[in-house]
């Protein structure tokens, strides 16, 4: 890669919001066809600098300069023009149009008279799909896709437009790996055609295995830049946060009550057969699998989001009946979402109304609600899991994600449940935070809580659960215990392969050929 001047420049950018300075001076490049990542951890300022760069905000001081010629971003329209494409981390779609819409939302072709030219369109947006690999077609609903797809027409907008900058914000956090895989086939291709590339991710592993340099923030400060090849994943966190961090495995000896909840034969048409398992008081119960092996759904199932098609669902050794959320509140069963933003928060909302949402039944008196009693709770589960606000009157939308996720947490804690379901505790939080909520799950267990974590990660799953159930197209593989539980049999637990299969997919417990 050449010295040349690079493909982009910031140079000493400010921004300040009330009561806060989000970026001090911060000065930053990419070469063009390099995949340059920016790590921090959240609040650090990733996201602020690059709304800078899109046009989002405007900076109190500081200058763009894009391929040599300072510029002024003024709104997305002005970036775009100028070649940035920011992939946000966050969806921004709109869910009752069709994919093609979305896709060239506010740039639709136009035939004579103004009107939309569909086959135009449609014929366009059919090729971009096909070179991501999408199995949907132009004119599907986005309110029919999962998150993952939803995430693939994102990343679809980048390849619409001739771009010298693309930033991918988070951009495999719902990907299925297959999925990445392709996602990092069309990252090369935009090197190989010089454009420069900001990566910002939380998962490491993709970070030395895409990028040519990293950048790392720390709050609101440019901390350095090394090259890939000549640093490690300890100096990158040393940089970070100040320190180390180490995710060993979990080998502690949980003090294990009774059974909270006890699963059996339970179904749900398609979408999982027949799981079955017990969670006791005390212990952190990790559910791992591929995405699409039916372990939401399963939380979901239990959460009454979903009806079973067989099966029982036994509390305190009595069966229940969840045909509801409510139910399922009512009964002790709490979850804490996959996609905190879209199912866990209200973003508009501050912090205290967030917290106390579900019990606001509880804290009323005729028609007024006690705040009072409302402060008293967020007040608890603030000082419980060390939440960072400013105070409750911030809204939930300028916390960071760890923080985010300490709200939902303590939302759910403050109706007392039984059996806490966390799934993907960490999705999108750095690794400093994601330290903070590993230790938050393992002491809730030591308090006497009954925890099911789902989690994508490996590092994770392993790190905070006593044992490991593996979920394969929707029916357990295997359960293990921490002792006897490892990388090599867990992967091979969640790929369908059984002991003794000669390495060929099947469930555990069926029959060898």
């Amino acid at each position: 890669m050449t010295e040349s001047e690079p493909t982009l420049r910031l140079e000493g950018i400010v921004k300040t919001f009330p009561g806060v300075r989000a970026l001090d001076g911060v000065s930053f490049e990419v070469r063009a066809g390099e995949v340059h990542a920016l790590l921090g951890e959240n609040g650090a300022g990733k996201s602020t600098l690059m709304k800078v760069l899109a046009g989002m905000y405007q900076p109190d001081a500081g200058q763009i300069v894009v391929s040599g010629r300072p510029v002024v971003m003024r709104n997305p329209i002005e970036a775009k023009h100028n070649g940035v494409i920011l992939i946000h981390q966050e969806l921004s779609l709109a869910e009752e149009m069709s994919v093609a819409e979305n896709i060239f939302l506010g740039e639709l072709p136009r035939r004579r008279w103004g009107f939309v030219d569909w086959k135009s369109l449609h014929e366009r947006v059919a090729t971009i799909l096909d070179k991501l690999n999408c199995d949907f077609g132009p004119r599907t609903r986005i309110d029919t896709l999962s998150i993952a797809k939803k995430q693939m027409v994102e990343i679809a907008r980048a390849l619409t437009h001739q771009a010298r900058i693309v930033v991918f914000d988070e951009p495999t956090a719902s990907l299925t790996d297959q999925e990445k895989v392709v996602l990092f086939d069309i990252i090369r291709d935009l090197q190989r055609d010089g454009v420069g590339i900001v990566y910002i991710s939380h998962r490491m592993e993709e970070i030395f295995t895409i990028s040519n340099r990293i950048s790392v923030l720390r709050d609101g400060t440019h901390r350095g830049t090394l090259e890939t090849a000549e640093t490690d994943e300890d100096e990158v966190t040393r940089l970070m946060i100040g320190r180390s961090l180490s995710y060993e495995r979990n080998r502690e000896a949980p003090d294990v009550g009774d059974v909270a909840l006890a699963v059996e034969g339970l179904s749900c048409g398609r979408l999982f057969d027949d799981i079955g398992f017990e969670l006791r008081a005390g212990e952190v119960l990790g559910f791992y699998g591929l995405v699409g092996a039916g372990r939401t759904e399963l939380a979901e199932t239990l959460f009454g989001l979903r009806r079973p098609t067989a099966g029982r669902i036994v509390l305190g050794g009595s069966e229940a009946r969840i045909d509801s959320s409510v139910e399922a509140i009512r009964q002790g069963i709490s979850l804490v979402p996959e996609s905190r933003k879209e199912q866990g928060l209200v973003l508009s909302m501050n912090c205290r109304d967030n917290m106390t949402l579900p019990q606001i039944d509880d804290l009323t008196a005729g028609p007024f609600v006690s705040n009072g009693g409302e402060i008293a709770i967020y007040d608890m589960y603030r000082d419980q899991l060390d939440i960072k606000a400013p105070s409750w009157r911030q809204l939930v939308q300028f916390l960071s994600g760890g923080n985010q996720q300490k709200i939902v947490i303590g939302k759910w804690l403050a109706m007392k449940p039984r059996v806490l379901i966390v799934d993907e505790p960490t999705r999108g939080i750095d690794v400093g935070s994601k330290a903070e909520i590993h230790n938050l799950l393992r002491e809730l267990a030591r308090s006497g809580y009954a925890v099911m974590v789902i989690s994508s990660e490996m590092p994770e799953v392993l790190h905070v659960s006593d044992r490991i159930i593996a979920m394969y197209q929707g029916r357990i593989t295997r359960q293990f215990t921490a002792a006897e539980v490892n990388e090599d049999n867990l992967v091979q637990a969640i790929s369908g392969i059984g002991p003794g299969s000669g390495g060929k997919a099947r469930p555990i417990g069926a029959q060898a050929a």
